[in-house]
């Protein structure tokens, strides 16, 4: 009881703060009007600049890193990695930038070094009113414009004044507004972010959805606008923001010393996370080559979920709920395929994939989604293609035109890259750690889910010869 009244008591003062806080901004912002955003960050630079500048050193504003990879210095992210989602940044910046903390990336030439272009209120803005347009390259609908997304669908201008005096804290639904979202809607990427965890209940997710209603930032804590913890999106390491569940729990938290001697190989998410994907579906296949079929509405096919598996824009695609994770070792790394590297067509690219073993002393046994497609390569060079798929009207952009030639032609300049002029298509792979949507304590694994006939480990692919709960074996 004390511990919910202590949850409780943090959330009123919380509360209370954000709207002492919204009332001082009231005052600072002034009366407005703006015209845009970018007029916005400057009013918030008046009294913010060192935070300003503090948040374009991060990958939230950079989206991408230097880092090692294979022994290369490269600088890598979301920026210009490859993808078996929507493919990748460059030739699609519009459409992809509308998850991008600022203003204006609307090709390669967009100035990282201009603070009005940083986009506070997507994070700070507590209305829920303040939505960037899907393909307005992070900006939202003004004042005097008229845009529709999807066609026939007009977007309502956001009143920058409101949001510029709400600001605050940010919540689950500002963080969700981005990262649940990725890969081209709701409950596509991650499997364990989608908006069912805006407002969960525990079962989803004991942290978000339990006594405490634990905010993203209580794991994900900020030092000068660096949140702790970096999705395999924008790294290959763990790095120095690196963060786990013992940044919050004790190392041995089970009252049965074999569990805890379990958390020396196994990672606590292998246990406390059973499945992903547990509200909402999840997208686990997305087979590219199928794309540009015309089909009537009414012919598309629905799954068992209500979710389509085929559209012309994109492709046949495979969804799963409740999703038990596929298993690695994995030591907080992952190995990664480069644009421009060489592969063999005739085996999956692995875009990622998790690094450890079982003789590495830094790995645990770790959930992961697998997620698995058919995406254009370049045949001639042997090089997965980027392809340019979202344009206006007129241009090469795949879904403009239908004319994957073309679109990888676009795609391929824009990121920098040799095409043959000669393309098909490949099976490809990802790996995302699954990190999200624990359970009770009481609903985690059983040592029969994983130590019998028919437990979810595979073991010869971890490296034992059967199950290691059996001498013989270990």
């Amino acid at each position: 009881m004390r511990r919910i009244l202590t949850a409780a008591a943090l959330l009123v003062g919380s509360a209370l703060a954000s709207v002492a806080l919204a009332g001082d901004h009231a005052t600072q912002v002034g009366k407005g009007p703006f015209k845009n955003g970018p007029e916005v960050t400057r009013k918030c630079i008046e009294c913010h600049e060192k935070e300003t500048r503090d948040f374009m050193a991060t990958v939230h504003w950079t989206w991408s890193s230097e880092q090692v990879v294979d022994g290369r210095n490269v600088s890598l992210g979301k920026k210009n990695a490859l993808n078996n989602f929507c493919i990748g940044l460059p030739s699609n910046w519009p459409r992809c930038t509308s998850c991008h903390a600022g203003y204006g990336w609307k090709d390669a030439g967009f100035d990282f070094t201009k603070a009005e272009n940083v986009d506070c209120l997507v994070c700070h803005e507590t209305t829920g009113t303040y939505k960037k347009f899907p393909a307005g390259a992070g900006h939202p609908v003004y004042d005097g414009e008229t845009k529709e997304f999807p066609k026939g669908k007009p977007w309502q201008p956001v009143d920058l004044v409101k949001v510029a005096h709400s600001v605050g804290a940010p919540t689950r639904a500002t963080c969700g507004s981005c990262h649940f979202y990725g890969g081209g809607g709701d409950h596509v990427k991650h499997g364990d972010l989608d908006s069912s965890l805006t407002d969960p209940p525990p079962d989803i997710d004991i942290h978000m959805g339990g006594a405490k209603k634990m905010a993203c930032q209580d794991c994900h804590k900020s030092r000068d606008h660096s949140l702790k913890g970096q999705a395999v999106s924008v790294s290959v390491g763990a790095g120095p923001r690196r963060m786990g569940c013992a940044d919050c729990h004790k190392s041995d938290p089970h009252k049965k010393s074999l569990l805890n001697k379990h958390a020396g190989k196994v990672a606590c998410q292998t246990c406390h996370i059973p499945t992903f994907a547990k509200a909402r579906p999840t997208k686990m296949w997305w087979d590219w080559s199928t794309a540009g079929k015309d089909t009537k509405p009414e012919d598309v096919p629905k799954d068992k979920y209500g979710e389509k598996t085929y559209d012309k824009m994109k492709g046949d695609f495979r969804w799963e709920k409740d999703v038990v994770p596929t298993y690695f070792w994995y030591n907080g790394s992952v190995d990664r395929y480069l644009a421009g590297d060489k592969i063999d067509p005739s085996k999956v690219v692995k875009f990622t994939s998790a690094k450890g073993s079982r003789n590495d002393r830094g790995a645990r046994i770790f959930p992961f989604k697998v997620m698995k497609g058919k995406q254009a390569y370049d045949s001639g060079n042997n090089t997965i293609a980027f392809v340019n798929v979202f344009g206006p009207p007129g241009s090469d952009a795949y879904w403009a035109k239908y004319d994957w030639n073309a679109a990888i032609a676009s795609g391929m300049k824009s990121a920098g890259q040799p095409y043959s002029g000669r393309f098909g298509f490949v099976e490809t792979s990802m790996v995302w750690p699954v990190n999200h949507m624990v359970v009770p304590k009481d609903k985690a694994l059983k040592c029969d889910d994983c130590h019998n006939e028919k437990g979810r480990l595979d073991w010869k692919a971890l490296g034992y010869k059967g199950d290691p709960g059996k001498p013989k074996n270990r």
